[in-house]
């Protein structure tokens, strides 16, 4: 049983909207490679809101901790597309998932997770991220906890980095994101000896730095895989990395070899950059 906890919101594309939101895609793709997946959010008492329960329970996500605010609409992101498919969000402020609440079936439902993925941009209000806080601080000992970065436009900061990296015992970020960690926590040499250094630091089980079509590097307690990644031609990178942490979820709880763990997780987010949106079908060969 898996959980994504924090912000669910509609990415608006020039040519419509996609579900979106970092923990709803992880929640999906993890669906769809075998999970028992629940979405942690809250949605709008609007028409958003409601096509937006819709879409996670069509993607097989169940929408049992998805909380209503009467007061706040659904979230949105607006996204810009450069000539690679590399996207830029302006993602709306007040939005319903920034009044998340801890309350009773997410607690829960905390208890009984085997992992749960959560990042910075679910944190951006206070109410928020002590909602994330008491649901981590619920989970079991022995639960995977994945901090997903994802930093967006100026949503984060030191404090809400480093009380992640100490509830978690995995972390995913990316080359863009490791020069700003390693700016932060005072980290020099190469981008192994860094990433090496933050999991010393904060004691982690796991890291995973993704570097685009370059691949991506994993450093555990017990050994590391770097993977060269695979060729694909992007129609956008939308959601490739909350897939690749969906496949990173999978295989770690499997039990699976850090480097079978590392190319399916490419394969997948490189099939994901083939497509429009965040959380498309996977074909069976890459779900089953």
């Amino acid at each position: 049983m898996v959980a994504g906890i924090g912000e669910s919101l509609w990415d608006c594309f020039p040519g419509g909207r996609r579900l979106g939101g970092a923990p709803v895609n992880f929640t999906c793709h993890c669906a769809q490679l075998g999970a028992e997946a629940y979405a942690v959010s809250r949605v709008g008492a609007d028409p958003a809101g409601t096509d937006m329960r819709r879409a996670i329970v069509g993607m097989g996500v169940n929408d049992g901790c998805v909380q209503t605010d009467a007061g706040r609409p659904t979230g949105v992101a607006e996204i810009v597309l450069d000539a690679n498919g590399k996207p830029t969000f302006r993602i709306v402020e007040d939005s319903s998932w920034d009044a998340l609440e801890a309350d009773p079936a997410a607690l829960d439902l905390a208890g009984r997770a085997n992992a749960a993925c959560f990042g910075t941009l679910g944190q951006r209000t206070p109410a928020a991220r002590a909602a994330i806080r008491a649901f981590l601080a619920a989970m079991r000992p022995d639960s995977m906890r994945i901090f997903d970065v994802n930093l967006r436009q100026s949503y984060y900061s030191r404090d809400t980095i480093e009380a992640s990296l100490r509830s978690a015992t995995v972390m995913k970020l990316n080359d863009e994101e490791l020069p700003v960690l390693a700016d932060l926590f005072g980290l020099d040499g190469t981008p192994g000896e860094r990433l090496a250094a933050l999991r010393l630091r904060f004691d982690l089980d796991l890291i995973a730095c993704t570097r685009g079509g370059r691949g991506s590097l994993l450093l555990s307690r017990d050994g590391r895989d770097d993977h060269p990644g695979h060729p694909c031609r992007p129609v956008d990178t939308v959601g490739a990395g909350d897939a690749f942490t969906a496949a990173l979820c999978m295989g770690l709880l499997r039990g699976e070899a850090l480097s079978a763990i590392n190319d399916r997780a490419n394969r997948i987010a490189a099939f994901v950059c083939t497509q429009s949106g965040a959380v498309p079908k996977l074909p069976p060969e890459l779900s089953g």
